[in-house]
């Protein structure tokens, strides 16, 4: 009998806090396995780096890469935060140091032609014998990523274009997926042939694993906090005859030496690295959840002359903290770290009208936002550059909102995909500007004050 263990993670989204003991444990239960003469492989699914953290920012992600290549990793494939929140370029160059595969079968450059970087799937071969395929595919943001100068293409069809040859070379066939549980959940129903499908991007959490005919699912949730583990069990003909999932909670993991040491340092040098000056200030520029501030005001009209557009508005919310003094980089990503870009958004008065009373409404100003990019807590009041309301009518740059004229709108991406403004936004046609994040013209912003 043969023993197959696939250690994986996923969405670790840059907290480091947590990776030492992860390093820890992966270096330790390979060690054992190894020595018991059983095999281990070690995935990563995407979304291990995230800008909100001053190391990965600071070097656009090589830092975490450095990470992966010490816990000697075999392959990874990539999440979004790789993918649409990295330059092109820096995305070009981000694996330029690794030392694992990255599988990717879904992601083109404009040419039709793989990155360099990318492989869409990887055979592995036992000491025994027993091959491995490894695919991997993520989240199709397929107008983000032809933005940024990529081609991202429908995971399904790219699975079905590769299954067959998979198939042929291979004696189990495993899929790191960044596409979410639905889309897992989907991909053992219509691809039978997968034996393992190994999860990301919707954070969710397999403590046993999930089956789904003779698949089996696994998920190790976000952030770190988990660990997964997949074991196989084949017999001499090579074929499964069982295989469990489980998880390991991190926090109960054996502690390492110089912990705290440990990830003090990835911070330090983050902010070493970001101390590169954007102005000084010649007195504090407040932030404040329920009032409209300069600060506020300054990023909603920083958004607006950005995206050259007729009004604006943001969400207090964005801003974590106050600026004053000599301004570093650190510091504008400190109280800015969302991987949040601009966008534009069209609209007839009448729907700019029942966009801005909705986003009068005290209820939203209260609500605590997971996900969509927000790495604060609670959405604060909205702040309006070239919006006028008073006494029940609006004016847009001085001029009264006339019901049938279009407007532009400038606002944060986070507004547009779906989960506010229900009755008006969903159903527009959109502009985002990538690269730049809202930090990246707050930046800009403060820069003219020198």
């Amino acid at each position: 009998m043969e023993k197959i263990h696939l250690f994986h993670t996923n969405d670790v989204h840059s907290h480091l806090e947590h990776w030492p003991r992860i390093q820890q444990f992966l270096q330790q239960e390979k060690q054992l396995y190894q020595e018991a003469g059983e095999e281990v492989f070690l995935f990563d699914i995407g979304d291990f780096i995230d800008r909100w953290h001053p190391l990965t920012d600071a070097t656009r992600g090589a830092g975490n890469i450095k990470l992966l290549n010490e816990s000697q990793y075999t392959a990874v494939t990539i999440g979004n935060n790789e993918g649409v929140n990295l330059p092109h370029d820096d995305l070009n160059h981000l694996y330029d140091e690794a030392h694992f595969d990255v599988l990717l079968a879904n992601l083109y450059q404009k040419n039709g032609k793989f990155p360099d970087w990318v492989q869409p799937y990887r055979i592995y071969q036992t000491k025994a014998g027993t091959k491995l395929g490894v695919i991997g595919l993520t989240a199709n943001f397929s107008n983000l990523y032809e933005l940024l100068g990529w081609k991202c293409t429908d995971p399904f069809s790219e699975l079905k274009k590769w299954m067959k040859q998979l198939k042929e070379q291979s004696d189990i066939v495993i899929l790191l997926s960044h596409l979410g549980l639905r889309d897992d959940e989907r991909m053992a129903e219509e691809f039978p042939e997968l034996d393992v499908i190994l999860g990301a991007h919707t954070h969710h959490v397999l403590e046993k694993g999930k089956r789904i005919n003779e698949t089996l699912l696994g998920a190790a949730g976000k952030f770190g906090y988990y660990v997964g583990e997949i074991t196989l069990e084949l017999d001499q003909q090579k074929t499964i005859t069982n295989k469990n999932a489980i998880l390991y909670e991190v926090e109960g993991l054996p502690a390492v030496e110089n912990e705290t040491e440990l990830i003090d340092s990835f911070l330090y040098t983050g902010k070493e690295l970001l101390e590169g000056k954007v102005t000084t200030l010649d007195r504090t520029l407040e932030n404040n959840l329920f009032q409209e501030t300069e600060l506020s005001l300054l990023l909603c009209q920083a958004l607006r002359e950005w995206c050259r557009a007729d009004c604006a508005m943001i969400n207090a919310g964005l801003l974590l903290g106050p600026l004053s003094g000599t301004v570093t980089e650190y510091d504008v990503l400190s109280i800015c770290p969302h991987p949040i870009n601009p966008c534009v958004v069209e609209l007839t008065g009448e729907e700019l009208t029942k966009v801005l009373r909705e986003s009068m409404d005290k209820t939203l100003h209260h609500r605590e936002i997971k996900g969509l990019g927000f790495r604060g807590t609670i959405l604060g009041i909205f702040v309006y550059d070239q919006i006028e309301c008073h006494s029940g009518s609006i004016s847009i740059n001085h001029q009264e909102l006339l019901p049938n004229k279009t407007y532009t709108l400038a606002l944060p991406d986070m507004f547009t995909f779906g989960h506010f403004f229900k009755d008006v936004l969903p159903y527009k046609e959109k502009k985002y500007f990538l690269p730049e994040f809202l930090r990246d013209i707050l930046k800009w912003k403060l820069q003219q004050k020198n």
